[in-house]
This record gives C-alpha cells, sequence and structure tokens, in this order.
C-alpha cells in the first residue's frame, strides 16, 4: 500500500533499501542531527536519543508527515563504536571485534502530526570473523566501512566481516523491519512486509 504521508529521516541507503520491503511510498530526508563522535551515554541511551532527535528535527521542518527515523549504535563491552572518523580508525575497530562478541542496537522513533514521538529498540549479538592484518587492509581499502557504525556491514561481500549472529538480520544492517512496521501500522500507515530473502526477517523483534 503506497502512503506518500511518510517521510524517512535518514541519508543511509541502507535503510532506504530496507523500508523498500514493506511495500510503503516514502520519501527520505536527511535529518541535522549530527551524531557525536564520543559519549559517555550508555549504548542503548544514545541510539534511542539520537533516533528520537533526528525525528523531531524532521517533523519541525515537515509537520504534517508521519516521521520514521532510526539510529544503530555498535556496543563492544559497554563502549560506542561510531563511525570510524578515517582509515586509520576504521583498522582500529576492526581489531577491536576481532573474534569476538558485541551487541547492535538500533533505535526506531516515529513521530506523528499532532503527537509525541514513540520509540522502541532491538539488540542483536554479533561475533565476528577471526580475520587477519591482510584482510583489514583490503576491507578498509575499499572505503565500504567509512561510514557504518563499528567500521563494518553484515552484509558486505565478499569480504563478509560477520561469522555468526543472534536474532534480527536487519537491525544489524540498521532498521529492524517487523518493528518499523508495527510502528507505522499504529500510525494508520499499512505496511506489508513481503518475504525477505535475508536469513533473518526481522522476526525475532520484539516490541520494546
Amino acid at each position: 500500500m503506497n502512503d506518500d504521508r511518510l517521510f524517512l529521516a535518514s541519508a543511509s541507503p541502507r535503510r532506504r533499501e530496507l523500508l523498500r520491503f514493506l511495500g510503503v511510498r516514502f520519501e527520505a530526508v536527511h535529518s541535522g542531527i549530527r551524531e557525536p563522535k564520543r559519549s559517555r551515554l550508555r549504548p542503548l541511551v544514545l541510539a534511542r536519543q539520537l533516533a528520537c532527535r533526528k525525528a523531531l528535527d524532521v517533523s519541525r521542518r515537515h509537520p504534517q508527515k508521519v516521521i520514521l527515523a532510526a539510529d544503530t549504535v555498535v556496543a563492544d563491552r559497554g563502549r560506542v563504536l561510531g563511525k570510524p572518523e578515517d582509515a586509520l580508525s576504521a583498522a582500529r575497530s576492526l581489531r577491536r571485534l576481532r573474534g569476538r562478541w558485541h551487541r547492535v542496537i538500533t533505535a526506531v522513533a516515529m513521530k506523528a502530526p499532532g503527537k509525541p514521538p514513540v520509540t522502541c529498540h532491538a539488540v542483536s549479538r554479533v561475533l565476528m570473523a577471526d580475520y587477519g592484518e591482510q584482510w583489514i587492509s583490503s576491507y578498509v581499502k575499499s572505503g565500504r566501512p567509512l561510514d557504518k557504525a563499528g567500521a563494518y556491514g553484515i552484509q558486505d561481500g565478499p569480504w563478509y566481516p560477520v561469522k555468526s549472529y543472534r536474532g534480527c538480520w536487519c537491525n544489524i544492517v540498521g532498521l529492524p523491519l517487523m518493528l518499523a512496521a508495527r510502528m507505522l501500522q499504529k500510525s494508520g500507515i499499512r505496511a506489508l512486509p513481503k518475504k525477505v530473502k535475508y536469513p533473518s526477517a526481522c522476526r525475532q523483534c520484539p516490541d520494546r
């Protein structure tokens, strides 16, 4: 079902691609909210706060639209690993995560006209591959890690940095689809999830 009321507050091509699976028409609008390079907030609090701020920022410019926003945080032992500043910081993040489990949290915020924003989130656990230095060098030189939290994308072939994961695949990419669909339905936008070819089609995302 198409609906011209929906704006996605994101410049991420991955979130745009995922949202298209829900069968709704939307317009992507870049939020003016800058993600902090460092934060003392707990990862979950930071993700929810940023998603909400993005939704409110776009809503102020487009008050008659339904705004959907998201923020993804990679958390390793309580520390937030954001988007790398450069190739060196990308390589540092990849070395830090190598061969170990960490968490990926995506908070989703929705702002409907005349209503306060609502926020939910999904958490997935990710085990990185035990890659070597040559692999890190090749991956960083590709430029793929530079626009991603934690300096990696689970979908990035031919490198495929993730060995295993628990939870929602789409959450790790940047938008838990089933959570987004339920939020949109509450605002009157009927999202219709298709049969997604991804390994975990967001069916493991509870309401939070």
